[in-house]
C-alpha cells in the first residue's frame, strides 16, 4: 500500500513538473511569431520543403494559406486513399498577426491511418521547428489514440467514408478539373505517380465563406483537396475533414454550418461531371 501512494505521488509530481509527459494529448496546430508570407515561404524553402501553392483567404485576403510538402510525405502518401496526407499546411494571419501550422504528427496519423509513419512526422516537425524556433502548441487537440479512428460524433464520418465527386482516366479528370470554367476554379496539381494526383480546387465564394462562423484560426484547411486516384475523384468527407481540423468545434458551432458540407461536395461535383 505504501509503494502505491508513493508510485501515485511521484505521478502526481511529473504531472505538474512536465504536464506534456503525463499527456497523450496532440496538438493539432502550432503557433509561431508573425512574419509575411514571402518569409515564411522562404523559411519553408530553407527548411527541406517544397511550396507547393499559396492561397488568400477571406475578404479582406488578409490570411494566405501556404500548402507544402517534401519527398518524405509525398512518398509515404503514395498509397491507396493516402494521398492526402502529402500537403501540410502554415496560416499567416495578417489579421492576429500569428502563423499558424499543422503538427504533423496529428494530421500524418489522420490522413495516413495504418500507414502513419513516426519518423516521417517527426522529422517534418523537427525541420518546422527549427525553421521558425520557439512554437507553441494550440489548444486544438486530441488524444493520440483517438486521432486515426476520428469522428465527430455517432453516425457522422470517419477518414475512410470519402466521397467520391467523378470518375474516369485519371489524366481526363485532371484534365476536366483545369478546363471547367476555363480553369477559374483550378489552382494545382500534385502528382504522386501516374494513377495518383492531388488537385487543389477553389470553392466557390458564398461556400468559401464558413471560416467566418467557425473562425480564421484554422482557416489553412482551405483549398479543399481532391485526391484521383486509379479512375476516380475523391474528396474527404467535409463533415470529417471540418471536424478533424477544428477539433474544438462545439455541436452548436458545427450546427451554424450544417449546410457547408453539402455545398462543399456540390461545389467540388461540378468540374467532374
Amino acid at each position: 500500500m505504501r509503494k502505491l501512494f508513493q508510485f501515485l505521488l511521484f505521478s502526481f509530481f511529473i504531472a505538474m513538473v512536465n504536464p506534456a509527459l503525463a499527456s497523450d494529448d496532440i496538438p493539432a496546430y502550432y503557433t509561431a511569431g508573425h512574419m509575411s508570407s514571402a518569409d515564411a515561404a522562404v523559411k519553408l524553402k530553407a527548411a527541406g520543403f517544397d511550396v507547393v501553392f499559396e492561397y488568400k483567404i477571406g475578404k479582406k485576403k488578409d490570411q494566405t494559406s501556404i500548402l507544402f510538402t517534401n519527398d518524405a510525405l509525398k512518398k509515404d502518401a503514395n498509397k491507396k486513399d493516402r494521398a492526402f496526407g502529402a500537403i501540410l499546411r502554415l496560416l499567416v494571419d495578417d489579421k492576429k498577426n500569428v502563423l499558424s501550422i499543422n503538427n504533423p504528427i496529428y494530421f500524418e496519423k489522420a490522413f495516413l491511418q495504418d500507414d502513419y509513419n513516426q519518423a516521417t512526422a517527426t522529422a517534418a516537425l523537427d525541420a518546422l521547428k527549427k525553421a521558425f524556433g520557439t512554437i507553441t502548441a494550440s489548444k486544438d487537440k486530441l488524444e493520440a489514440d483517438d486521432i486515426a479512428g476520428y469522428h465527430f460524433m455517432m453516425g457522422m464520418p470517419y477518414y475512410d467514408d470519402m466521397i467520391e465527386i467523378g470518375s474516369g482516366k485519371c489524366n481526363d479528370l485532371v484534365d476536366k478539373a483545369k478546363k471547367y470554367k476555363k480553369g477559374k476554379g483550378f489552382l494545382f496539381e500534385l502528382k504522386l505517380a501516374d494513377n495518383r494526383y492531388l488537385i487543389g480546387y477553389k470553392l466557390g465564394k458564398k461556400t468559401a465563406k464558413f471560416p467566418k462562423k467557425i473562425g480564421f484560426n484554422n482557416a489553412q484547411l482551405l483549398p479543399y483537396l481532391v485526391m484521383i486516384e486509379d479512375g476516380k475523384a475523391k474528396i474527404l468527407a467535409p463533415k470529417y475533414y471540418l471536424a478533424i481540423s477544428y477539433p474544438l468545434l462545439s455541436m452548436g458551432e458545427f450546427t451554424t454550418v450544417a449546410t457547408v458540407p453539402g455545398a462543399i461536395e456540390k461545389d467540388l461535383k461540378k468540374p467532374f461531371k
